[in-house]
């Protein structure tokens, strides 16, 4: 078996079996990121595959000390940031998050849960991407503070001031909804 401490070190070096194996190891995550990010399977695909093919491209400026997987969140994060630039939409209108299981719910309360997450997807698209980045990282990826702070070049105290005003901006939202 391949030693995986050595793999980002011959990454760097442009070891290509490397970085394939980095790209086989971290793509699950990465896609579950960037799908949540930009709300469609489609693009978080393509979205995921630009952010590989950067990273590639950059690959010999990666500094094997940090962990491969927060500089690779750092390009995806950018790729989704153009991304939204270009689109100017972003959601969370995720098949799963809409999914009914076997015990569905009345078709009343499934209607409101779909009408609530419309709503919540619009709110969290109209979250200026300073706000959203963290967010997302701290609350769907369950990274530290500390963590998310390195990722978008911020102090963890700003990362944790961040975070609360996306809560209270969706909130707010939430509550004027009818």
């Amino acid at each position: 078996m391949e030693d995986e401490a050595s793999l980002p070190s011959r990454a760097a070096r442009g070891d290509r079996a490397a970085f394939t194996a980095l790209m086989e190891a971290t793509k699950a995550d990465l896609h579950r990121f960037v799908r949540r990010y930009v709300g469609e399977d489609d693009d978080a695909y393509d979205l995921v595959q630009e952010t590989y093919v950067a990273a590639w491209l950059a690959i010999r400026r990666y500094d094997p000390a940090r962990p491969f997987a927060v500089w690779l969140r750092a390009i995806a994060i950018n790729k989704c940031r153009d991304w939204s630039r270009k689109r100017g939409v972003m959601g969370l209108d995720a098949p799963e998050a809409l999914a009914v299981g076997e015990d569905a719910p009345a078709v009343e309360t499934q209607l409101d849960d779909r009408r609530r997450m419309a709503l919540l997807d619009r709110a969290l698209a109209a979250l200026p991407d300073a706000l959203k980045t963290p967010l997302l990282l701290a609350t769907l990826e369950g990274r530290s503070h500390a963590e998310v702070a390195r990722l978008i070049g911020a102090t963890p105290k700003a990362v944790e001031t961040r975070i609360a005003r996306a809560r209270r901006a969706l909130a707010a939202a939430l509550d004027r909804s009818p």
